[in-house]
């Protein structure tokens, strides 16, 4: 299902906070990871209802957040560019703790929020020495995301999810992301000093 992009952001003339652009792409991401689940499921991956969906929604949008950091990195200046990933991977986890009734069955008020900044911040690290290339994420990244999703695959899926993650669900997603940042931050990059991790608290 193709998702519907707003890529231009207006409010009465004045410009929009890092807060306001970060839940816009909180809202793509969780739309976008729907989306990559019912491609895994037409290519006959097993990503059932209740806690695989969940942890696949979750290492989605997580993978997505680092994604958008780093190119916030190239576009905003580091102050613009912390507020906006603190505010991203904030939003999202609200998103995952307001939809957590669809995800699973039953949770603790506050559990699903604390569980995706958890993720965040674990998928982090695995991300922190990986970049963008021509195509987006380089090749690590796209592989540790992999890597990630691959450990909540049942047995028969494990030897397959590389590809179709890395080449199918990586682009589906980081393309409608980009086009997005690109209408939101503008073309131009600012020059740039070493990249700082992110935390979601």
């Amino acid at each position: 299902m193709a998702v519907r992009i707003r890529s231009r952001f207006h409010a009465g003339g004045r410009e929009r906070t890092m807060a306001e652009l970060a839940s816009a792409i909180a809202a793509l991401s969780w739309k976008l990871a729907v989306d990559s689940i019912k491609r895994m499921r037409e290519a006959q991956f097993d990503i059932d209802i209740g806690r695989p969906y969940f942890d696949y929604v979750v290492e989605t949008m997580a993978f997505h957040a680092h994604y958008a950091d780093r190119v916030a990195f190239e576009k905003l200046s580091p102050e613009q560019r912390a507020e906006f990933t603190t505010a991203l991977a904030r939003r999202m986890a609200e998103f995952i703790e307001d939809n957590s009734g669809m995800l699973l069955a039953t949770t603790e008020p506050g559990a699903c929020r604390r569980h995706f900044l958890e993720v965040f911040n674990a998928a982090g690290a695995d991300y922190a020495d990986y970049g963008l290339d021509a195509k987006g994420p380089d090749f690590g990244f796209r592989r540790a995301y992999a890597g990630r999703v691959r450990e909540g695959m049942p047995e028969k899926d494990k030897t397959w999810v590389y590809d179709q993650v890395m080449e199918i669900e990586v682009p589906e997603g980081v393309q409608a992301i980009k086009r997005t940042l690109d209408g939101l931050f503008g073309g131009e990059e600012k020059p740039r000093r070493a990249r700082e991790g992110m935390s979601g608290e």
